[in-house]
């Protein structure tokens, strides 16, 4: 297994739509072992394969039952509200509170090829909800509120012109 660069904000690939899978093969098994790995190395909960430059639409995460997959995921149905507090790799280091919907129906497919549909809420709900939007070409940074974001964006700015 291989830790991959996980791309940074700035990084165009991050505002790209993936997309599906086509064929699962050992190439995305491989893909998937390497994701697995750099997640855990970042340390992370949740990993989609645009963070690590590969435009297709899955993503791997780990919220304590063990490293999972999906495979061309999508969110079917969202209900409720919850706010919490959520960071992501491709933004080091920086956190933001963030509602989001607190219910979630996600379908797609486990790398067997066999479809999978789960109802998830809270933690799990939110990883998934912030895996697919990444899949979709969407950063957090789009789902902070107008002052929020002004801010994030300022601390970004100074980060590139130190780094």
């Amino acid at each position: 297994m291989v830790v991959l660069t996980i791309r940074q904000y700035g990084d165009p690939v991050l505002k790209q739509a993936t997309k599906d899978v086509e064929e699962l093969d050992g190439t995305v098994a491989k893909l998937v072992d390497d994701m697995v790995e750099t997640m855990y190395a970042a340390p992370g909960v949740g990993l989609a394969a645009n963070q690590v430059g590969v435009q297709r639409r899955l993503f791997v995460y780990d919220i304590g039952d063990g490293p999972r997959a999906i495979i061309n995921p999508r969110i079917v149905e969202a209900s409720g509200e919850w706010t919490f507090e959520e960071g992501c790799l491709s933004v080091p280091g920086l956190s933001w509170q963030i509602v989001r919907p607190n219910q979630v129906h996600l379908v797609g497919l486990n790398l067997d090829g066999e479809e999978i549909s789960i109802e998830a809420d809270e933690y799990e709900g939110r990883v998934f909800q912030h895996e697919v939007d990444h899949l979709d070409g969407t950063l957090l940074l789009e789902r902070l509120d107008e002052e929020q974001r002004r801010d994030a964006l300022k601390i970004l700015r100074a980060r590139a012109l130190a780094g």
